[in-house]
């Protein structure tokens, strides 16, 4: 009897690790949701590796709960306003935050 004792406490501490250990608290993204984040970031990245305008090597994208933030910089206005149109017309884009600095 004292083993299954043993190995019941060993299930039931298990059960609280596995079910707390992996709660999403407030202000954290659930798998979903990074997953869908992660897959905008790269909908975004294509995009400006396909525009002449945009240099993708010179400008950063970051999203969150899908916000996309742009930073960086940019050779002109013309690019920054590009980058943040392909980055606005972007399927599953809630909004962006343009944080690209022109450097002539």
């Amino acid at each position: 009897m004292k083993a299954s004792a043993v190995l019941l406490a060993l299930a039931s501490a298990l059960t609280v690790v596995t079910t707390t250990g992996c709660a999403v608290t407030r202000d954290q993204e659930s798998v979903g949701e990074y997953v869908d984040d992660a897959t905008l970031t790269t909908r975004v990245k294509g995009k400006f590796a396909a525009d002449p305008t945009v240099s993708a090597m010179s400008i950063s994208v970051e999203t969150l709960k899908g916000v996309v933030q742009l930073s960086g910089f940019a050779k002109s206005s013309d690019e920054r306003a590009m980058a943040e149109k392909l980055a606005r017309n972007t399927s599953g884009v809630k909004g962006v935050r343009n944080d690209i600095a022109v450097r002539p």
